[in-house]
C-alpha cells in the first residue's frame, strides 16, 4: 500500500505531474484490456504484480548504470511523452527497459501462474508496461521543480517489505476512484 500512498502524494503536490484522472485513465485502460481479453480482475492484479517483481530489478539496474534522471527520462519516453494509457507512444523504446528475453520470462511465468495462453499474455504485458511507466512518470516533477520521483523511488525501494506492489496499485486505485456507496 505503499506505493499508492505515494501515488496520492503525488496528486496532492502541485510540484508533480500527478493528476486524478492520469489515474484514472491508467486504472480505466487496464481494466478495459482485462476486459477485451476476458481476464477476470483477481487475475489482472496477479499479472500487474508479476509484471512489478520482474520490473523492479530491470529499472534498479537501469538506474545504477545511468542514474535515477535518465532513468526517469526513459520512463517518460516508454510512456508516451507522459500519458497514462494502455498504448503509450514509447512502445518501441519497451526493449530499452525490458530486453526481449526477460519480457518472454515474464509472459513464461505468468502462463504458469495464470494458466492464460502465452500468446494472449503477449499483448497484455505490451500493453500494460506503457500504463505502468505512466503510472511511475506522474511522480515527475514539472520543470524548476527539481525533486526526485517518488514514485519510482518507492518502487525501486530494495528493503523488499512488498509496499511496492503494482497489483496493489491496482485495486487500491480502483477502490480509491471508485469508492463502495
Amino acid at each position: 500500500m505503499g506505493l499508492f500512498f505515494e501515488v496520492l502524494s503525488a496528486i496532492n503536490n502541485p510540484n508533480q505531474k500527478a493528476t486524478i484522472e492520469q489515474l484514472g485513465s491508467m486504472v480505466g485502460s487496464v481494466q478495459q484490456l482485462a476486459a477485451d481479453k476476458n481476464i477476470d480482475a483477481s487475475t489482472m492484479q496477479t499479472v500487474m504484480s508479476t509484471v512489478g517483481g520482474f520490473l523492479r530489478p530491470a529499472l534498479q539496474q537501469q538506474k545504477n548504470l545511468g542514474g535515477l534522471d535518465q532513468l526517469q527520462n526513459l520512463i517518460g519516453q516508454v510512456a508516451g511523452g507522459g500519458g497514462t494509457g494502455a498504448t503509450g507512444g514509447g512502445l518501441g523504446m519497451l526493449s530499452s527497459l525490458l530486453a526481449p528475453q526477460l519480457q518472454g520470462q515474464i509472459v513464461e511465468k505468468l502462463a504458469q501462474t495464470t494458466g492464460l495462453s502465452p500468446s494472449v499474455l503477449e499483448g497484455v504485458v505490451a500493453s500494460v508496461l506503457p500504463g505502468i511507466m505512466g503510472l511511475f512518470n506522474m511522480g515527475g516533477s514539472f520543470p524548476g521543480a527539481k525533486t526526485d520521483n517518488p514514485l519510482l523511488v518507492s518502487f525501486l525501494d530494495s528493503d523488499n517489505d512488498k509496499d511496492v506492489d503494482l497489483g496493489d496499485v491496482l485495486k487500491f486505485a480502483n477502490r480509491f476512484l471508485n469508492p463502495a456507496r
